[in-house]
């Protein structure tokens, strides 16, 4: 007997120290990703509350500058429509151009010397000019009160060609001067009233809406970005320099409408936001920026960072101590599961040596049962020779040859149960080879009829038939019949007088289902579930002549052609058998299958 080998005591505390550590490290990996992942959340809520106030400043300004345009636009088309503009336009009297264009434009104009109003959301221009049909600007007689521009100034505004849509653009005048200013330009073209072509355009000058007026945030500061320079008094010129080289990378590497970044400003991380302010315009691109200081909001991460870590660091604490506990007490079990390891191991080496000694008594077995089946095969052939020999005989009584009759009947029965061993102690060694073919059903089963039709039938069964002309199966021709036979023989042998014996056969699928079924007497349910055993005899059998092997051979050689036999139904009004089988191929090739 194996007796299990107890294990070490000294094992148990480095388990015991291996499980503790391991449930540290998983809390500590929890702990660190929850801290991780709070402090980019709380970081990406700012970022996002940020994006959101741009943005909704950006979109009440583009408000604004929609009611500009339409306003504009109405008062364009109006000096459009008038006739001496008109006029002047179609006639090329650009002379009389301003001098026809200053009484209409006049409440426009902001008057000369006025202080800038709060906000600048007014409709009130600091200058006005028109563009010839060529684009480039009219420039307006000595006096009039058009706006102050100085030249270099006025020739930045001109186009290849007057444009047929509004355009939005930015003009800085006086540009590395203390008094440095940007303009707002708005460009509106006007078209002929007979050609529907743009002839010129009016271009107004406005001080520029100011951004982030009532800001909730007062910490951001926004500007102006333009061909290359950043418009932001408050920022140092070092701050604006490297702030310009950042937005210009961005933007020329990929120029996105707006974008978000991080940036040092004056030693300190700062959060930038841009916008282009006039998309699709022929006027140079003009970004709005806004700056906000990232040091509070970093602060505050940084407070809460230090709050995880210390509710992390008790909660750490406390699963020390958990962990501690549970591993003193998940290791208890561990010497109790080795013993039983080792129990379980010397249990199933027995199991496996009484297999192994099962499966030699089984192979004993199917060795005796084939050697003892040719053994009674010869004798039993002998004494029916002997009896049919006696039999002939021509002085015998009676009384003496029909005992001599049952004898000979006997020795016939004990042939067909030899047999039958036989077959079924070469399926158990597994030396039973089938070689497939394709066999028609139908003949073989009107064959089996023919031949009860002959026998004497006490019973005065009828007998019906479902059958199809043709029924080709995958299998081998002398079991396939033995199958038949056993079916056929139990539906007669176990009916009743004026019963009905009923066979039907069809395809289904890939298979070929052939149903037997009869009257007479049910199973048992209780019986149900054995009669496929070897030597099986239920009680509504017992006066009826058999030995009990038909249904478990059957089944064998049905499994053994890919099918199945099996009962299907038995009460008091009807007993059926189902057998399957496997179509035959459209084209068939030879194929042998059995066990190996």
């Amino acid at each position: 007997m194996i007796s299990p080998s107890k294990p070490k005591r000294a094992e148990l505390p480095g388990f015991r120290v291996r499980l503790l550590v391991a449930m540290m490290l998983v809390v500590s990996a929890v702990t660190i990703l929850g801290l991780l992942f709070a402090q980019h959340r709380a970081a990406a809520d700012v970022k996002r509350g940020l994006q959101l106030e741009f943005q909704s400043e950006l979109d009440a300004w583009h408000a604004i500058q929609d009611v500009r345009y339409a306003a504009l636009a109405e008062r364009c088309h109006a000096l459009a429509r008038k006739p001496r503009l008109h006029a002047a336009l179609e006639d090329d009297a650009l002379d009389l151009l301003y001098l026809s264009a200053r009484d209409e434009l006049s409440d426009i104009m902001e008057p000369e010397g006025s202080p800038v109003e709060t906000g600048g959301r007014v409709l009130r221009a600091r200058f006005y000019r028109f563009l010839d049909a060529r684009g480039r600007v009219i420039s307006p007689p000595e006096g009039e009160e058009v706006g102050r521009l100085a030249p270099g100034d006025e020739a930045r505004l001109a186009f290849n060609a007057v444009p047929d849509h509004a355009q939005t653009g930015y003009l800085v005048r006086n540009p590395d001067r203390a008094d440095e200013t940007i303009d707002e330009i708005m460009v509106m073209p006007i078209f002929s009233t007979e050609t529907g072509e743009a002839i010129a355009a009016l271009l107004l000058g406005f001080n520029p809406v100011e951004l982030g007026g009532h800001r909730t945030v007062t910490a951001m500061r926004s500007g102006l970005w333009l061909q290359g320079h950043l418009h932001l008094p408050s920022l140092s010129a070092a701050a604006r320099a490297a702030i310009e080289q950042d937005l210009a990378r961005a933007v020329n590497a990929s120029p996105p409408p707006e974008n978000s970044m991080e940036v040092e400003v004056d030693g300190g991380p700062q959060l930038l936001f841009y916008k282009r302010l006039n998309p699709g315009s022929l006027f140079p691109p003009t970004y709005e920026v806004c700056l906000y200081p990232l040091t509070e909001s970093l602060a505050r991460q940084r407070r809460l960072l230090w709050q995880f870590g210390a509710a992390g660091a008790v909660l750490l604490l406390g699963a020390f101590f958990a962990s501690n506990f549970l591993s003193s007490r998940l290791s208890a079990p561990v010497e109790k599961l080795a013993v039983d390891s080792a129990e379980n191991r010397a249990q199933r080496r027995r199991a496996e040596a009484a297999l192994q000694l099962t499966s030699e008594e089984l192979q004993r077995s199917a060795r005796f049962s084939a050697d003892a089946s040719h053994q009674l095969k010869t004798p039993v052939t002998v004494l029916r020779a002997g009896l049919e020999e006696l039999l002939a005989g021509e002085k015998l009584p009676p009384a003496a040859r029909e005992e001599i009759s049952t004898l000979v009947h006997q020795t016939l029965r004990l042939t067909n149960v030899i047999e039958d061993l036989l077959l079924l102690s070469r399926m158990d060694a597994g030396r039973l080879q089938l070689e497939f073919s394709p066999v028609d059903l139908i003949p073989l089963i009107e064959g089996w009829l023919d031949d009860f039709s002959v026998l004497p039938d006490a019973l005065g069964l009828k007998i019906e038939t479902d059958l199809p002309p043709a029924l080709a199966i995958n299998g081998e021709k002398r079991y396939t019949s033995l199958i038949l036979q056993n079916l056929l023989e139990n539906a007669r042998k176990y009916n009743c007088a004026g019963g009905r014996l009923r066979i039907a056969a069809r395809p289904e699928g890939t298979q070929a289902v052939l149903t037997v079924g009869n009257t007479g007497r049910p199973i048992p349910r209780a019986m149900q579930e054995h009669i496929f055993e070897r030597f099986h005899r239920g009680s509504s059998g017992e006066n009826i002549p058999g030995h009990g092997l038909g249904l478990n051979l059957g089944r064998e050689l049905a499994r053994l052609h890919r099918g199945d036999l099996k009962l299907t139904r038995s009460d008091e009004a009807w007993t059926e058998f189902e057998v399957r089988f496997q179509l035959a191929p459209t084209n068939p090739a030879p194929s042998s299958h059995g066990l190996v």
